[in-house]
């Protein structure tokens, strides 16, 4: 039988962990872990692909410096996917996923791609363009939000069931 027959639907399920209702805001020393990982992924594409531009020649030849070229783009095009389009679909980063936190609208919607962008790529630098007060903030702030967080109107919570 379906709902169209009278039985009810089943509710969808949040994945936001809660406590007395209210979404469990996530830990500065988490959120700071989140971070490292994805970043530890992009540096690791450097160093991977700087090794590799080493074992064909360095700077001398033009495999050495074609192998180089191509690592950076190939970490700004998984900096695009893992700080843009992962948060816009899912909520979640690489690093996120990790440490079981999500990103989300201060109202608990979908973050969108737009507000993704806004946070990772024009937030973070202004957080760390002021010496990182503006990160400094998600651990001092009664909201837990950083000012890429205020900027984007997102909060970072928890994911799942505690």
């Amino acid at each position: 039988m379906t709902a169209a027959q009278g039985l009810p639907r089943s509710q969808p399920r949040s994945r936001t962990a809660r406590q007395a209702g209210q979404r469990l805001r996530a830990p500065f020393p988490l959120r700071c872990g989140a971070i490292l990982i994805d970043y530890i992924v992009l540096v690791s594409i450097l160093v991977v692909s700087t090794l590799v531009a080493r074992m064909l020649g360095g700077g001398a030849r033009e495999a050495g410096n074609s192998a180089e070229t191509a690592g950076i783009l190939i970490t700004i095009a998984v900096a695009m996917l893992n700080l843009g389009v992962l948060p816009g679909l899912t909520g979640l980063t690489l690093g996120k996923w990790a440490t079981g936190l999500r990103i989300e609208k201060n109202d608990g919607g979908n973050l969108g791609m737009g507000r993704a962008f806004l946070r990772h790529f024009i937030g973070y630098p202004l957080s760390f363009a002021l010496l990182g007060v503006g990160f400094l903030m998600a651990a001092v702030s009664v909201h837990s939000r950083g000012l890429h967080d205020i900027i984007a109107g997102t909060i970072v919570v928890r994911e799942g069931s505690l």
